[in-house]
């Protein structure tokens, strides 16, 4: 009786498969990665019932949606070692084939959503991610480009995909409205969009259109400004907070105290951006000096030498920074 290779069990079930895509920002750290005649990649194919194909930076992973979920962590893992400076042979793949597939072991450096594995690009994203899967409540602070929102919903989605939350809630200050949205043109959705536009792009990002839009109607997933907080209890949920730095200090006490039983709470922000009137404290500088010690949060602060930036963006800076120290 012959038996079937794992290429094989993958091609039987393409109707019930699962696609991932993972895009890798540094390209020369690519050969390494893959392995020679990309070896590191066809010996997953050979451990797991997945199939790997590779399009410039992109890889695409197709399987049984567990065996992708491993396939697509360990070369998130292997890229980060990579980015530290560290050589990948394959006994390295297969040391981290056998530490993401071991169920009591947790690799914190990457998170899963339908559309892509979310690969952390620094050390201070993995310490972010590492964060949020241990605490409650965590303060993500620093500069706009360090995937702090984007993390974030990446955290929610998972955590909504694994069954462990039945809501995703995203919630945004609309200072530039003043909080009053009846002075504003439109329906309820019309208004609060452009505020929210960023949080509907990450989502996007991470689930099938059709997923978001279904989400949405059903309220498992709700975007809403800051002021529709009021007076709930937020159970079984992750609650983002986003352009927390806007908030007053009344406002952020509202909304932490939202928390409900069995839920997370992620608030971020940039203290260096901050559009309340002049005079008013920030909510978010205030509560982070407030809960200082305080057991079940969690703080991280990013800084500009964390933005992640396309590989162009960071050459075309260069460039003019050179331009700059010549004159």
């Amino acid at each position: 009786m012959k038996m079937k290779t794992n290429h094989e069990k993958a091609m039987e079930s393409q109707d019930k498969s699962s696609t991932t895509y993972l895009e890798f920002e540094d390209n020369s750290l690519l050969i390494e990665l893959f392995g020679s005649q990309e070896s590191n990649l066809k010996l997953l194919e050979k451990e797991l019932p997945v199939i790997i194909s590779t399009r410039g930076n992109q890889v695409v992973i197709q399987g049984e949606e567990e065996s992708v979920r491993i396939a697509g962590a360990v070369l998130a893992s292997l890229y980060l070692h990579l980015q530290e400076g560290k050589h990948i042979d394959t006994t390295d793949v297969m040391m981290a084939l056998r530490h993401t597939n071991d169920k009591e072991s947790h690799d914190e450096v990457f998170l899963t959503t339908k559309r892509r594995v979310i690969t952390a690009r620094s050390r201070q994203q993995a310490a972010y991610i590492q964060s949020l899967k241990e605490n409650e409540l965590v303060f993500a602070e620093g500069p706009a480009g360090t995937g702090k929102t984007y993390l974030a919903v990446a955290f929610g989605v998972e955590m909504m995909l694994a069954g462990r939350m039945d809501r995703l809630i995203l919630s945004r200050p609309a200072v530039e409205a003043g909080e009053r949205l009846g002075f504003l043109p439109g329906d309820i959705r019309e208004k609060v969009d452009p505020y929210l536009r960023p949080l509907y792009d990450a989502l996007h990002d991470m689930l099938p259109l059709e997923q978001v839009t279904k989400k949405l109607a059903l309220g498992e997933i709700e975007v809403a400004p800051l002021a529709f907080m009021r007076g709930r209890t937020l159970s079984d949920s992750v609650i983002i907070l986003d352009e927390a730095q806007n908030t007053t200090e009344v406002q952020m006490k509202m909304f932490l105290t939202r928390l409900g039983n069995n839920s997370r709470m992620i608030i971020t922000g940039d203290l260096t951006q901050i559009d309340l009137p002049k005079g008013t404290p920030s909510g978010l500088q205030d509560a982070m000096t407030t809960l200082a010690g305080v057991k079940g949060v969690g703080y991280i602060n990013f800084t500009e030498r964390d933005v992640v930036r396309h590989p162009l963006v960071s050459r075309i800076v260069r460039a003019y920074e050179r331009k700059k120290a010549h004159h």
